[in-house]
């Protein structure tokens, strides 16, 4: 009895000692944004027991407790993390992605690929990055985030579109890329209705390895994602909101009343006629500038919620927002609501459906703006010593020159908005074999309904001027004849319309990846697309509004007698594209990849000779710092990527290839001559798609874990551009009313090297800090013309002036070509003593080089002419920076263009025109200036095109920066509040350049880039926002 107590004593002592060894932590597990991450799995090392974070990401582990104790936090697509124990009960975990860099998904095309396994030229930025800058397109906020992409501004105003080029221009017509959005079709045009706050990420596509999209991915692609809710997910609330002010960054230095009598006098004595102002003392006068320029005010307000659930995820927002231009006001605005739905379900443990529902409805109200006869156009030239209004209340008429009119009276009398409704949708079922293989079968939507309307008013602005619609100051309407000795008023007229587009896209495809034997790694994807897109159109024009007044601007409101003058007109379009793909990987080893991809593209816009392409990529890369031989310490990460393919570009017409009677005719029938149809667009049956070769060479580096370096060197070469060249000699064939045919001939060659630079620290030091630089350097050039054609011309300088830009082999795209000067005649005897014939000059007048060394200048034919610089900038650079200290966090993003030139066209050759005030440095006699010529009424050539118009275009800009705090966790848990954030921004704060314009980010046509018509300059902006998360 004794022993069994003894024994039974033995064992309790045994089981106290082993449940005094029992150890229970908990804690909590949060994201780098400090947010609750469920469904986490915590492990103890070495063994089975674990334990899942709840929705609140708290979590509870009961172990035998040791010196080794260790627990195992592993969550998708964050870095595993180790924790030593060593006797605590409570730890809290912040998932790190220190290393997210080389783990990073990346979207390739019909699938996604690690960062570390990518072979192509790929670039990734966070939603969270776009989101910051506080911008109204989406593709503004990507301007100086990513090498070998450049964003350049066609327009300041608000709504103002952009352009997009990925490693420089390639084709004389659409540059623009493919813009894909959660798989979906999207038109750059369109992107107004993309509210940035919706991403969460967007991938480019920069070299061939972007094939997979075929036909139309010439120009790169962009693949945008928006946000996703998380499996799991605890509902998460966010609001957001920020107002601001904007204004002008620059007013440009024109000449005061005062400065403009004396310059206007002498220029009129120096033509030999009387001077204007018999009293020059005018003082400042009217500054037109600082009436067109104004405070405007911006806003936007957002709602998002996300959250999930076992076998659901979900994000859904809606946004407002609104602007108006810091030139015209309420005249040129812009607001958009959106709404957004992204649903994930797991129908079963196979097969998940994916949905997707963007909503968006903008309006946008503009001013005639960048080109002859906008408002700013016509601001910059108006007279000084007029004013805005005369003293029986009208406005002044600046009589004086035809094609000038006062700016506050052409703004007064514009009234138009345009309201686009767009519905993009996804609907997507993936089903899974197994572990390695899926399927997908999607079908997408993209349609917008766009109506607009425009009321012209009459109107009088002066005698003779161009934009009267009125015949006098009483506003009476002009009489049209419609037969013989029958007139009738044409009245204020109004212009409707309405159109729709629809895309429909119909996607299946296989993905299959699977690794043997530890070291055999391959993956494959294998589908089918369908893609449609179809537009209609109808407007009118009607005549004779009620009252001369917008209020009364409806078609049905005409009062046109008989309706004579009104007219309507209409058109439709569908296009279609058939495609099947294949895209294979081998990796070995997790060290040599090699990739394919082929596709097989049908397209509607050509003829049965062309109809159909094939489109190969082949790429790999080599893992160098996987080598055992590989032994660098401050070295991470290396890798060496090659890539080469073919792909197509399909912008042009539908059935381009066709010939159309869209001509007109005359026609003499019974003796009459009668006008009519005729064959117009001649036909070209082997019309064919544009086929870009791009070779791609690229290096990833990572240095002591926070430093990462990427490089790539890339030759993309386009060939059989598609023109519509205006010019007979290429066939011959088209006459009066007729147009020429659309052909393929003309290359062009783009050669780059892109850098990318970026630093990052721990997410466990107490300054966190994301710096990143960006680098690109691309040459440009046109190898080739169509046959019988030397060059292509571009836009004209001033008024019925010389053609400025080209498009000529051996030369960039658009680049400018006129007069090179050589500094200013100073007297009669350097005129007679010079080597070089030049009739007609006159002592201060421009002294040209003679370019064919003739002994002449000619100024009737291009034989003196030569290059005078490129729009297309020398190199490109983008900084950004994000630093954190606690509860303060600092962010700015820097953009840089060096090397570019713009034409100076926003100033009229005119004598009453005003100019801006470096002609106060002119010409007067000699020795007074060997830059500036002198100024007169009388026949000179000192304003035809030449260097002197030509100004270097480089700038540093800082486009954003923001400084914000978040308020500690203690405080706004007190109020149900997750997280509290406030911040001020500001958007193009400082902007540092030589330019005498508005603004050096000028965008435009492929030739009509760089030319300033009087350009809408981009705003500056003070803003002020919240962020509540709850």
């Amino acid at each position: 009895m004794k022993n069994i107590w003894m024994a039974f004593g033995l064992i309790i002592i045994f089981n106290f000692s082993s449940f005094s060894q029992q150890i229970t932590i908990t804690g909590n597990v949060t994201d780098d944004k400090d947010a609750p991450l469920p469904n986490v799995k915590v492990v103890e090392k070495g063994t089975n027991n674990g334990v899942l974070t709840d929705f609140d990401g708290n979590y509870s582990i009961t172990t035998n407790n040791s010196e080794e104790l260790t627990l195992s936090y592993f969550f998708i697509g964050f870095d595993k993390q180790e924790i030593v124990v060593a006797g605590r009960t409570k730890i809290d975990v912040k998932m790190s992605t220190d290393s997210q860099i080389l783990e990073e998904v990346v979207i390739v095309g019909y699938g996604s690929a690690r960062s570390k396994e990518l072979t192509g030229a790929a670039a990734k930025v966070k939603g969270e990055n776009i989101e910051k800058l506080n911008l109204s397109r989406m593709d503004q906020a990507l301007q100086g985030q990513v090498s070998g992409v450049n964003i350049s501004t066609n327009s300041g105003s608000p709504g103002g579109a952009s352009s997009i080029r990925i490693r420089g221009l390639s084709t004389f017509g659409d540059n623009d890329p493919l813009i894909l959005v959660d798989g979906v079709v999207y038109d750059s045009e369109g992107l107004n209705a993309l509210n940035p706050a919706d991403i969460e990420s967007v991938n480019v596509l920069k070299d061939a390895t972007a094939g997979i999209y075929g036909v139309r991915a010439a120009n790169g692609v962009i693949i945008i994602e928006t946000k996703k809710g998380k499996i799991g997910g605890k509902p998460q609330i966010e609001f957001s909101a920020y107002r601001g002010i904007q204004e002008t960054a620059k007013r440009l230095d024109l000449l005061t009343a005062e400065e403009y009598a004396v310059i206007k006098n002498e220029m009129f004595a120096f033509g030999g006629q009387e001077m204007p102002f018999p009293n020059t003392a005018l003082g400042v006068g009217t500054n037109w500038q600082d009436t067109v320029f104004q405070s405007a005010p911006v806003e936007s307000y957002s709602l998002s919620i996300n959250g999930g659930s076992g076998k659901t995820r979900y994000s859904l927002g809606a946004t407002y927002f609104s602007q108006e231009g810091i030139v015209g006001g309420a005249k040129a605005n812009f607001s958009r609501y959106n709404a957004r739905l992204n649903l994930s379900t797991e129908l079963s443990s196979k097969l998940r459906l994916n949905s997707v529902l963007l909503f968006s409805s903008d309006t946008r109200s503009t001013l005639a703006e960048n080109g002859i006869g906008s408002v700013l156009y016509n601001t910059i030239n108006a007279f000084p010593n007029e004013p805005i209004r005369t003293l029986d209340g009208n406005y002044s008429y600046l009589e004086e020159v035809a094609d000038i009119i006062n700016p506050i009276a052409q703004m007064e009398n514009s009234y138009n908005y345009n309201i686009a409704d767009k519905f993009v949708g996804k609907e997507e079922l993936v089903y899974d074999f197994g572990e390695h293989l899926s399927f997908t079968n999607r079908f997408s939507y993209n349609h917008a309904t766009v109506e607009s309307k425009s009321f012209s008013p009459l109107a009088w602005y002066g005698t003779g001027k161009y934009a009267n619609t009125a015949v006098n100051a009483q506003l009476d309407a002009p009489l049209v004849e419609i037969a013989d000795s029958v007139f009738i008023e044409r009245g204020a007229s109004v212009n409707e319309s309405r159109s729709t587009f629809t895309d429909l896209t119909f996607e299946s495809y296989f993905n299959y990846d699977n690794t043997f034997a530890d070291v055999h790694k391959l993956k494959a994807t294998l589908g089918l697309s369908v893609f449609q897109r179809k537009g209609s159109n109808l407007n009118g024009t009607a005549f004779n509004i009620p009252n001369n007044s917008w209020e009364y601007a409806d078609i049905s409101a005409n009062t046109a007698p008989g309706g004579f003058l009104n007219n309507t007109g209409s058109w439709e379009f569908k296009e279609r594209l058939l495609s099947a793909f294949l895209r294979a990987e081998y990796i070995f080893d997790s060290r040599y990849i090699i990739s394919g991809i082929l596709r097989r593209d049908g397209s509607s816009k050509f003829g049965p000779n062309n109809r159909y392409g094939m489109f190969p990529t082949i790429s790999g890369a080599w893992l160098i710092s996987e080598e055992s031989f590989f032994d660098v310490e401050f070295i991470d990460f290396m890798k060496l990527r090659l890539s080469y393919g073919i792909s197509g570009n399909d912008q042009i017409a539908n059935f381009a290839y066709r010939a159309l009677l869209n001509g007109e005719g005359v026609y003499v029938f019974d003796d009459l001559i009668t006008v009519g149809t005729a064959l117009g667009r001649a036909a070209n049956p082997d019309l064919k798609w544009e086929t870009t070769r791009q070779f791609n060479a690229g290096l990833d580096m990572t240095f002591w874990n926070h430093l990462d370096f990427t490089t790539n060197y890339f030759i993309k070469n386009t060939n059989d551009l598609l023109f519509q060249p205006d010019v007979s000699a290429v066939i011959g064939s088209f006459g009066a009313g007729g147009y020429p045919p659309i052909i393929n001939a003309g290359n062009v060659s783009n050669k780059g090297l892109e850098i990318e630079l970026g630093y990052h620290t721990s997410l466990t030091s107490a300054l966190l800090a994301n710096v990143n630089f960006n680098f690109s350097a691309i040459t440009n050039k046109v190898t080739a013309v169509p046959e019988g054609v030397d060059f292509l011309p571009g836009a004209q300088f001033s008024v019925g002036g010389d053609v400025a830009t080209r498009f000529e082999e051996g030369y960039a795209i658009g680049y400018f070509h006129g007069y090179q000067t050589a500094g200013i005649f100073q007297t009669q005897e350097e005129i007679d003593n010079h080597p070089v014939q030049q009739d007609g000059a006159q002592p201060g007048d421009f002294i040209f080089v003679d370019q064919n060394g003739d002994g002449v200048i000619s100024f009737g034919d291009n034989d003196d002419k030569t290059y005078l610089g490129s729009p297309i900038p020398d190199f490109v650079m983008g900084f950004n920076f994000n630093l954190k200290f606690k509860g303060v966090d600092m962010s700015a993003n820097i953009y840089s263009a060096i090397g570019q030139e713009i034409i100076r066209n926003y100033e009229r050759q005119q004598p009453y025109a005003n100019q801006l005030d470096y002609v106060i440095n002119r010409w007067v006699g000699p020795g007074t200036s060997n830059t500036d010529p002198r100024l007169t009424t009388g026949a000179t050539r000192n304003n035809v095109f030449s260097d002197y118009y030509v100004e270097d275009g480089s700038f540093v800009r800082l486009k954003n920066v923001q400084v914000g705090y978040t308020f500690p966790k203690k405080w706004t848990r007190k109020m149900k509040v997750e997280s509290l954030r406030i911040y001020i921004a500001g958007n193009n704060l400082i902007t540092l350049n030589r330019y005498l314009g508005y603004d050096p980010e000028i965008g435009g046509g492929t030739l009509s880039n760089g030319v300033d018509f009087g350009f809408y300059p981009q705003a500056r902006s003070i803003m002020g926002g919240i962020n509540i998360k709850f």
